[in-house]
């Protein structure tokens, strides 16, 4: 069943009695050529382009819960490719061209809002890096603005320009950047994977991988053993525990972060901004609530949920950069659990074990590489290359040196 404006007034003339399920609740079989461990973004955007691109017949999405009820729904919805180094700003400029067609390619209202995103400047040193940013961003396709702040001040009036501690000095702009329904994203990939012929069984929680001689036959789930030519690994912040039940310990972190709601405003935030001075980003929904975030809460965790001194922080750096939000009320808060890598850089790998493969370490990049993280983890599986733009997200990078440090902290899962 396809979607159109026509067949909208068709149903709303006929009593919406013509609507169909969005996709089928099928009983899982007892072998696939490819299953795909988690109901994500992620795991849903491979199964839907191994069906579309690389013709693969049996493939079953597992989750463990229902569609949609992990970081694909819980998260700030933005979308961008402002990245710098050569490993990242390919990739993420890849992702961003799959969004700007995603939803004429599976027929779905995703609601992508190419709003625009602004990082502030609030340094002169900061401008020669948001400079080079921008250089490089060009050099990679994307587009870049380097803006003025009289430009900024035309655009967002109500930023702090005057009395502010961090005076804003300027912006770095990426038109293209914007805004998506997180969890239609997952509704929309997981009706064009089921459309395709992809199983998508729900709570259906993976207990194990069943190996011989060094391969991986399959996985025993709560719902019994499902056999497998090829398991892939797609579930964001348990990446590390499913990964243990394979005997493999991750070079990755578990961290909360969080994610808050003010109440209803009129429009007032045109685009997304992020603060330079401070962690904070902010868009405008359709609904009128502000959507902002920060840091992570900086404890390792499995929780959904989050703790006060990091609202405060968050809170904070928003009426620093504007005081209008000190009377704003916040509507709600929840927590994502963040799957935090050494360098703060994916993933995208087959592992030592015959027939596994693995996809995680996203850190805050999740949501904005959901449809280059799908088309390249199908790749992978199909053909065990990896994607042409993801070939630096190989495990062995940590061991050879060749770290993608975005953010240049090191090690530290906490600060990227």
């Amino acid at each position: 069943m396809r979607y159109s404006g026509l067949r909208v007034i068709k149903e709303a003339l006929t009593g919406h009695k013509g609507w169909k399920p969005v996709w089928r609740d099928p009983e899982p079989q007892p072998h696939y050529d490819i299953v795909i461990i988690g109901g994500g973004g992620h795991g849903l955007a491979a199964a839907y382009y191994l069906a579309r691109e690389f013709g693969q017949k049996k493939i079953a999405v597992v989750e463990k819960g229902w569609i949609g009820g992990g970081n694909v729904g819980r998260n700030t919805t933005i979308i961008r490719s402002n990245y710098l180094l050569d490993g990242n700003e390919p990739f993420y400029e890849f992702s961003l061209k799959l969004w700007e067609g995603l939803e004429q390619d599976f027929n779905y209202n995703a609601m992508v809002s190419q709003r625009g995103i602004l990082n502030l400047i609030h340094t002169d040193a900061q401008r020669d890096a948001f400079t080079r940013r921008g250089n490089a961003m060009i050099l990679n396709g994307a587009d870049a603005e380097l803006l003025s702040a009289d430009q900024v001040r035309a655009e967002y009036p109500f930023l702090n320009f005057d009395n502010a501690r961090f005076p804003i000095k300027g912006g770095l702009a990426q038109r293209r950047g914007g805004t998506v329904r997180h969890d239609a994203v997952a509704w929309g990939y997981a009706r064009g994977a089921d459309s395709r012929g992809v199983d998508i069984i729900q709570n259906c929680e993976v207990t194990g991988f069943r190996m011989e001689n060094g391969r991986c036959l399959g996985v025993e789930t709560s719902r019994g053993f499902i056999g497998a030519g090829k398991v892939g690994c797609a579930v964001a912040g348990s990446s590390g525990r499913l990964m243990a039940k394979a005997g493999m310990r991750l070079p990755i972190e578990s961290h909360v972060l969080q994610a808050f709601v003010s109440e209803g405003l009129k429009p007032v935030m045109p685009g997304v901004i992020t603060f330079g001075a401070g962690h904070f980003y902010c868009s405008q929904s359709d609904k009128g609530g502000l959507v902002f975030g920060g840091d992570i809460d900086g404890y390792n965790s499995y929780a959904q949920r989050g703790n006060l001194p990091t609202v405060e922080d968050v809170c904070a750096s928003g009426i620093a950069l504007i005081p209008a939000l000190g009377r704003v009320r916040l509507l709600r808060m929840w927590g994502g659990l963040m799957d935090m890598s050494m360098d703060g850089s994916p993933i995208i790998d087959r592992t030592d074990i015959d027939g596994l493969y693995f996809n995680g370490g996203w850190c805050y990049g999740g949501f904005k590489a959901t449809p280059a993280s799908g088309f390249a983890f199908a790749h992978l599986l199909a053909t065990d290359r990896p994607h042409k733009t993801a070939t630096a997200y190989r495990f062995d990078r940590f061991r050879r040196g060749y770290m993608i440090d975005e953010k240049g902290v090191g090690a530290q899962p906490n600060l990227h």
